[in-house]
């Protein structure tokens, strides 16, 4: 049934603008979206949502799309006053990159594989070398690949064992909806092989003439069925070898890290499986590794003979085990290895032949332990004399060396790669991210706080400030966190802060629950009945700078994305008074409605991240925070959010139901900004220049704010 309308705005239209006063005592259209009542039904009471005709799964409907741009359009109008500062920023950000850079190469059979960007361009090109010399071999200029398409991405480049082809996925919308392409690298030329709606995972045979693929469901784009296509034959031929009947799974093929196996791997939030196959024998059946159970995750590799397995098995934190070829099938059947430490969580490992490396989180940090298989007693930690720092492994394409590659990094050190020789412990520095611009890391400061959030409960906090920077309470805070899905948010070293430290910002990582920087229980106490610790702890965080006089209470921003984009708009719904302004990115802020939408991307895998709202406790408590359905009339901060029109994982509508809903309700004169990227998806555009210039954008909006109050 249609109320009495508000109307959608069109700017180019003859209808009534609502207006909105800022500053400089402007008048500017503000976009007003028509009200249509919907009835969203669930066993738990249905909801009247009057924005629900935003969403057009097609992205067709030219009522919607002209709200969108109307929006747009909006934003760059009130942006057009700081064009010159969005500019400058532009320049400073894409000014600290060198723009003739090359990756480390890493060996794999008879090839290094690097890649390179060039002076100007916009994407990689992946190249290979014979390791017994002789000249460069391009095997994909991204850069010819995008011309004259407004998004493209070659993703998961995978070379044949016999290393003469090359599968890679494309995807020239942003949806995250592949195409397989399959380059001769003797000719140059793509094979006519194409198969489209896959994920991006490949994984090859071992007489390298077929390929394991994973088919999307054409609907809620959840992969599902996994393919085996034989190079030559016809796309409809190619054979279903596992179809996955639950869909609280997400799924993945690849090959061992020694290429003898095909592993299907199997995940939902407490459950894994791994299927694997002699990748010799292409058309024998799968095995199961370990049946699934709920409560039960694993992941394994393979080395010499043996699997290594990575397991919560009665170790929350995760344990290593190990078990024979033969074995496999039963987790009965699986051998101690590493033993579970509650004050340890472990994250990774890499194998090689004489060692194991692994990749562990304590103290909210991530280090890497190695250890000799035949004196495990000896093992030794990798050390950093920081206080916040980042360890993690490089590519470690071959199990037969004595030399591990990792990297480093710090708020203030730009990305290392190191080798370690793990028998004789020389260590050498391969490369480290240079960073133009007059960037000298003695001008930075990193600090480790800890925020008390809740009784024998404290938060890690990352820091980032100039060098002489004084505690009084003036600065402005730019306070970044994520918090779901166990995602642990490391203080790695982002040459984009600098534009914020340089002009006297605090750059703030609230490493909150939800994620798992602390082990495994700090994300089960921030999801499912837990959630709203993710948010509290994040306010906290806010309340306990300002106290300690890192920052000035008038000066604050929080940003956030995504589900971190879920957290800003939960956030401000709570504690409005104690933010200047909030930047969400894709975020995902109308819950309760997709989490009812079994139609929705992605929504059946998150039942147990979220809860289930069929189920009336999860209903209720989903209700109590969502960001869209608690939007309610006071004063909000200056409001920044952004997404993709082509989003698979946060569909465009959650974003501008809520800001149409914001404008409907909010009692502030505050900027409230909303921009649709039209060609792009969950990761915003493609290229390297124009992802800074979407953070350039961010940065003036901020800054303008902060001119303001001047």
């Amino acid at each position: 049934m249609l109320k009495t309308p508000y109307r959608m705005l069109v700017l180019a239209s003859m209808l009534l603008p609502a207006m909105t006063v800022v500053a400089e005592e402007k008048i500017l259209l503000t976009p007003k979206a028509e009200k249509i009542e919907f009835k969203v039904t669930s066993p738990n009471g249905d909801r009247i949502d009057p924005y629900y005709w935003l969403r057009d799964d097609k992205r067709q409907d030219p009522k919607v799309l002209g709200y969108l741009n109307a929006e747009n359009a909006y934003y760059q109008q009130y942006s057009a006053h700081y064009t010159a500062l969005t500019e400058q920023l532009t320049e400073e950000l894409i000014g600290r990159i060198k723009q003739d850079d090359s990756s480390v190469p890493y060996v794999k059979g008879d090839y290094r594989y690097f890649s390179r960007f060039e002076t100007g361009k916009e994407y990689p090109i992946y190249l290979r070398q014979p390791v017994a010399g002789g000249a460069e071999q391009v095997l994909l200029d991204v850069n010819e690949l995008a011309a004259g398409k407004d998004f493209y991405q070659a993703a998961n480049l995978q070379v044949s064992p016999n290393q003469r082809l090359l599968a890679y996925m494309e995807d020239t919308t942003g949806r995250r909806q592949y195409t397989l392409k399959i380059r001769d690298l003797q000719t140059g030329k793509d094979l006519p092989d194409q198969l489209t709606g896959l994920s991006a995972a490949i994984a090859w045979s071992a007489d390298s003439k077929q390929l394991f693929l994973v088919q999307n469901d054409p609907v809620t784009l959840l992969s599902n069925t996994v393919l085996r296509h034989k190079l030559g034959q016809e796309p409809a031929k190619a054979k279903v070898v596992y179809q996955e009947q639950d869909n609280s799974f997400y799924m993945w093929v690849n090959n061992s890290q020694d290429g003898r196996f095909v592993m299907i791997n199997l995940s939902s939030t407490v459950s894994d499986e791994l299927r694997v196959l002699d990748a010799a024998k292409p058309e024998s059946d799968f095995k199961v590794f370990a049946p699934r159970q709920r409560e039960f995750k694993y992941d394994a590799e393979h080395i010499a003979g043996r699997w290594i397995i990575r397991t919560d098995w009665q170790a929350p934190n995760y344990r290593l085990m190990s078990v024979p070829d033969d074995k496999i099938g039963d987790r009965a059947n699986w051998q101690p290895l590493l033993a579970h430490d509650d004050a340890v969580f472990i994250q990774d490992f890499a194998l090689f032949n004489d060692y194991l490396a692994i990749s562990e989180r304590s103290d909210g940090l991530r280090k890497i332990r190695v250890m000799p298989w035949q004196d495990p007693a000896k093992a030794f930690y990798i050390s950093s004399d920081e206080a916040a720092y980042v360890t993690g492994f490089e590519i470690n394409a071959e199990q037969n060396t004595p030399w591990l590659r990792y990297t480093y990094t710090s708020l203030t050190t730009p990305a290392s790669v190191y080798q370690l020789n793990m028998q004789t412990g020389e260590k050498q520095l391969l490369k480290q991210q240079e960073v133009l611009g007059g960037f000298d890391k003695d001008n930075y400061v990193t600090e480790r706080v800890w925020v008390p959030v809740a009784e024998n409960v404290k938060v890690p906090v990352s820091l980032l400030y100039r060098k002489g920077f004084k505690r009084d309470g003036t600065a402005p805070l730019y306070q970044y966190a994520y918090g779901s899905y166990g995602a642990s948010m490391d203080p790695s070293f982002r040459s984009t802060a600098l534009s914020l430290v340089d002009r006297g910002f605090v750059y703030a990582i609230a490493h909150i629950r939800g994620g798992q920087e602390m082990g495994r229980q700090w994300y089960e106490d921030g999801k499912l009945l837990n959630k709203i610790n993710t948010f509290t702890d994040y306010i906290a965080v806010t309340d306990y700078l300002v106290a300690e006089k890192y920052a000035s209470k008038d000066k604050v921003i929080g940003m956030g994305g995504s589900a971190g984009g879920l957290l800003m708009g939960a956030v401000a719904n709570m504690a409005p008074e104690k933010y200047l302004g909030l930047v969400a990115h894709v975020p995902f802020v109308d819950v309760v409605t997709t989490m009812l939408d079994e139609s929705i991307p992605l929504t059946t895998n998150e039942f147990d991240e979220w809860g289930n709202p069929k189920e009336k406790v999860y209903y209720d408590y989903m209700l109590s925070y969502s960001p869209y359905d608690q939007v309610k009339a006071q004063a909000y901060p200056a409001l920044l959010v952004t997404t993709g029109l082509h989003d698979s994982q946060v569909q465009y509508f959650e974003p501008a139901k809520w800001v149409a809903r914001l404008r409907e309700l909010k009692t502030d004169n505050k900027p409230l900004l909303f921009r649709t990227n039209m060609e792009a998806g969950h990761g915003g555009k493609s290229g390297r220049f124009a992802r800074l210039g979407e953070t350039a954008q961010e940065y003036a909006f901020i800054l303008d704010l902060l001119q303001k109050m001047q």
